[in-house]
């Protein structure tokens, strides 16, 4: 089945595959891919065989994390407005998150902000020695507040306090070192790895893997609850809507440095 900006399909043995299809943009998500994500996750749920769910991005990138034409066009409109696309993206976060089979996300060049975030909700992850991540959203007078959760069990808190403070680069053996990623493949071999982990995952009995999965959640206490998601939700649509993402949005556009950079 597809959307025109998700594409999704599920064989016989029950194995998923969720592309991310705008690749023209290397794959920046907007409304349309997040309610694609949504899209897919609804069709996948009603699957009575579904095994295991791998996401991939069509192109070059896998995620370059927000398009940020269309982020400064949310920014412009009301704060209901606002608030109602920052709980659309929560919660297909957290969708991703709790899902409740396993789920594998295949990484090559770019995951940049929300690519992060999605690379950190999914059980198992893995890269290719291109891959290059960061969590850049205070680049842009934005804030990471959605993806925080997952990414500090990923990552660990002390990690993020860097790496979402700084805005740095960091490429795909320091992911795998920091946790986010589980293992590093030769540029073009993805194919592979993800066939092995797939293989490993269907030798497992079903029943016993979903329930191993959302133990191993709710014993890491992984679970953000409906009031955290609410305070995410806000601070999110908020900042949004402040003139530092105005200006930081602003100079990505007029690519120039923001105003906030002494000299």
């Amino acid at each position: 089945m597809t959307n025109d900006t998700v594409l999704w399909e599920i064989d016989r043995r029950g194995v998923a595959t969720v592309t991310l299809n705008r690749p023209k943009v290397n794959n920046a998500y907007n409304g349309d891919l997040i309610q694609g994500l949504h899209d897919a996750m609804d069709a996948l749920g009603k699957e009575e065989h579904l095994r295991i769910v791998v996401l991939r991005g069509n192109g070059k990138h896998f995620q370059a994390g927000a398009d940020l034409s269309w982020i400064t066009g949310v920014a412009d409109q009301s704060p209901a407005e606002n608030d109602r696309v920052s709980r659309l993206t929560a919660e297909a976060i957290r969708r991703l998150d709790t899902c409740p089979v396993p789920t594998l996300a295949r990484i090559q060049g770019g995951c940049f902000g929300g690519g992060t975030g999605i690379a950190a909700a999914w059980d198992v992850v893995v890269a290719s020695e291109d891959a290059i991540f960061s969590i850049s959203e205070t680049r842009w007078g934005l804030m990471a507040g959605i993806i925080l959760p997952q990414l500090c069990q990923a990552m660990s808190f002390r990690q993020v306090r860097r790496y979402a403070l700084t805005g740095e680069r960091f490429g795909a053996a320091e992911a795998c070192r920091l946790g986010l990623v589980h293992e590093v493949c030769p540029t073009g071999g993805l194919d592979d790895v993800g066939k092995r982990i797939v293989e490993a995952v269907l030798m497992n009995a079903p029943r016993a893997t979903t329930a191993s999965k959302l133990r191993s959640l709710a014993s890491a206490r992984a679970f953000v609850d409906d009031g955290e998601l609410r305070d995410l939700i806000e601070e999110h649509a908020r900042t949004r809507q402040q003139p530092e993402a105005r200006e930081g949005l602003a100079s990505f556009r007029e690519k120039r440095k923001p105003s906030w950079y002494p000299g």
